[in-house]
C-alpha cells in the first residue's frame, strides 16, 4: 500500500495523528525537499528513505519516475509513505501520484496535511479572512513558465480578498507589479513568512511598492510564503508566535 502524506509546513507537532501513525510503520520512505528534519525523525527506524525532493530548475528526481517508482515498491509487497511538505494535494503534485497509483491497481489512501498557507498565516498571526478585511482566499503559484504568467491578473487585484503565493519569492517583483497595473493598491500590505511555523520563523512586512528591505538585500531564502493583502496589517498586534519565541529567548538569557 501506499499512503500519500502531508507532513506541514514544519512544526512536527502539527503533523496529524495518522500521519505518524505510517511513518511508524513505513517500510519505505519517499520524501520532498520541504519536510522538516524534525518531521522526518519521526519515520521508523527499519524504514528505507529516498530523496525526491525538487527545487527551482533542480529535480532530483523526475516526477514521472517517482509515479513508478511508487508503484515498484508497492507491488514488491511494502508498506509504502510518499511524504510530501504541506498537503499533498496543493501545489504537491499529489493528484499526478495518485491517478498514476489508481491506474496501476495499487492501494493507496491520501492522508491531508497542514498547508503553508494555513500553518504559516496562524503563526505570524495573520488570518486569512476577517469580516473587516477579506472574505475570500485564493492560492496561487509564484512559478512563472518561461518568465511569463497565465494568471487571471484582473481578477487577483480584486479588493476583499486575501492572496496566498507558493513558491513566489524569485518573483516578487514581477507579482507586484502585475497586480499594480491590474489595479492593486500600491500601498496593499504584503508578508513574506519566512521558515514558517518553525523556531527559525521570521516575517517581512512590507507593500507592493516597497518591498522589505531584507528581500532587496538577498537576506530572504526559500521555503517563503508571501502573503497579499489588507489582513497582513493585522500582524503587528497578532503576531504572537514570534512574540512567544523572542520572550523564550530573552527568559534563557536571563537565568545566564
Amino acid at each position: 500500500m501506499v499512503s500519500l502524506v502531508g507532513a506541514g509546513p514544519g512544526d512536527p507537532e502539527l503533523l496529524t495523528l495518522k500521519a505518524y501513525k505510517r511513518l511508524q510503520v513505513a517500510e519505505v520512505v519517499l520524501y520532498d525537499r520541504l519536510v522538516s528534519d524534525e518531521v522526518l525523525a519521526l519515520i521508523g527506524p527499519k524504514a528505507e528513505r529516498f530523496y525526491v525532493g525538487k527545487a527551482k530548475a533542480l529535480h532530483s528526481v523526475p516526477q514521472n519516475e517517482i509515479n513508478q517508482t511508487l508503484v515498484a515498491w508497492a507491488r514488491q509487497g511494502k508498506q509504502v509513505v510518499r511524504l510530501k511538505g504541506g498537503d499533498p494535494f496543493i501545489f504537491g503534485r499529489g493528484g499526478e501520484e495518485l491517478e498514476t497509483l489508481m491506474a496501476e491497481n495499487v492501494a493507496v489512501e491520501v492522508i491531508p496535511g497542514i498547508t503553508a498557507a494555513s500553518g504559516c498565516a496562524a503563526y505570524a498571526g495573520i488570518p486569512l479572512t476577517h469580516r473587516d478585511h477579506a472574505q475570500s482566499v485564493r492560492l496561487v503559484t509564484g512559478h512563472l513558465q518561461h518568465g511569463e504568467s497565465t494568471l487571471d491578473w484582473q481578477a487577483l487585484a480584486s479588493p476583499g480578498q486575501t492572496l496566498v503565493f507558493y513558491m513566489g519569492l524569485s518573483n516578487l517583483e514581477a507579482i507586484c507589479q502585475a497586480l499594480m497595473d491590474h489595479g492593486l493598491a500600491p500601498s496593499t500590505p504584503l508578508a513574506l513568512i519566512e521558515q514558517g511555523t518553525t523556531q527559525h520563523q521570521c516575517t517581512h512586512i512590507g507593500s507592493l511598492q516597497q518591498l522589505p528591505e531584507a528581500f532587496h538585500q538577498g537576506e530572504i531564502t526559500p521555503p517563503t510564503l508571501l502573503i497579499i493583502g489588507s489582513v497582513v496589517s493585522l500582524h503587528a498586534t497578532l503576531s504572537w508566535f514570534e512574540v512567544a519565541a523572542a520572550d523564550a529567548i530573552g527568559f534563557k538569557e536571563s537565568k545566564h
